[in-house]
């Protein structure tokens, strides 16, 4: 049993997903489209909550929000479930995929089989698409992976219902709907006005605050918690900047096509000059990941690392604040 789909690989699970089904379906939306009319770059900072033993912080909106935003921005109906019972799901899942209806599904991370063990922990807000089943597999598009793969019936029941922040319920959703016409213009200016007003936003944990905030707290880390947990809170934060979901210079790269893309829509020189900077940004980004490594690999030979790295972020902050200030003047 097994649906007409093609995969495409792409930077970011969620994204992908989108593009992969939304193509399926008719409506030709690169990943970068989705991200942007999603809006889905965000900065978030919530030390009172702890992954893998560290403080959370996310560079992207919640769950399923860059999907939502796609869709009621451009007028799509999307259906979506969550199941109290694994029978349930498959249920419907398999019967999704007998009236050849592709499905993307939110999941964990931590027993994907077909993952390297080093990036499998428990993070449960990956996304995939289900397109086909056998009498032992379900057949798997893993946007972030190259090729196709499989998970066994009992393996897509654990990943389905995987317990811990973000549970996922065995969640899964699939468009029903796509109107003739798209209005594109519309959806990618209120897709940056959103970005522009989630990063320049007054609270202190969210946008460019939350960035100068982190900054701060770096330099505190190794008095406050001793040199190991400093090092393990540093870890975590490149950990979900660089290896899970692309991340903070990852998500910069796919934000500047959008706004190159959105250039030519629009017909905006502006907005083709600042995705030039947002790439700059994004380098600055993987700089900082990388001098962070070298600090939690104790490699790195300058004196007052943290207060270095703390001052490379607070100058990526400074930067992403004239710049989303730039961005929101050249689409008012």
């Amino acid at each position: 049993m097994q649906t007409t789909f093609t995969h495409h690989q792409s930077a970011h699970c969620e994204n992908g997903v989108a593009s992969n089904l939304l193509k399926n379906n008719g409506l030709n939306l690169s990943e970068p489209m989705v991200f942007g009319i999603g809006s889905g770059l965000f900065f978030v900072y919530l030390p009172f909550i702890k992954v893998n033993y560290a403080p959370a912080i996310s560079y992207r909106t919640l769950p399923g929000q860059i999907f939502r935003r796609v869709a009621n921005r451009l007028h799509l109906k999307i259906k979506r479930q969550k199941f109290s019972s694994v029978a349930k799901a498959n249920q419907a899942l398999d019967e999704n995929l007998k009236n050849n209806i592709p499905t993307g599904l939110q999941v964990g991370v931590y027993n994907l089989s077909y993952f390297p063990d080093e990036y499998r922990f428990h993070f449960n807000a990956h996304n995939l698409v289900v397109y086909g089943k056998t009498d032992t597999d379900y057949l798997i598009s893993d946007p972030v992976m190259e090729t196709v793969t499989t998970l066994t019936h009992d393996e897509l029941d654990k990943v389905r219902f995987a317990k811990g922040a973000f549970a996922p319920k065995g969640q899964m959703y699939y468009p029903i709907h796509i109107p003739e016409n798209v209005d594109l213009k519309s959806a990618i200016i209120k897709g940056i006005k959103n970005t522009c007003r989630d990063m320049l936003a007054p609270m202190p944990i969210i946008g460019v605050k939350g960035i100068k905030l982190v900054s701060g707290k770096i330099r505190k880390w190794p008095l406050q918690h001793g040199t190991k947990k400093a090092n393990h809170y540093l870890a975590q934060m490149v950990r979900m900047q660089e290896e899970i979901g692309t991340g903070g210079g990852g998500f910069r790269f796919i934000y500047a096509a959008f706004l190159q893309e959105a250039a030519v829509i629009l017909n905006n020189e502006d907005l083709k000059i600042l995705s030039k900077e947002m790439t700059q940004i994004g380098d600055l980004w993987r700089d900082f990941a990388v001098e962070a490594s070298r600090i939690y690999k104790n490699r790195s030979a300058k004196n007052d690392a943290y207060n270095t790295i703390a001052d490379q972020l607070l100058d990526i902050a400074n930067r992403e604040e004239v710049f989303f200030k730039k961005l929101k003047k050249a689409i008012s």
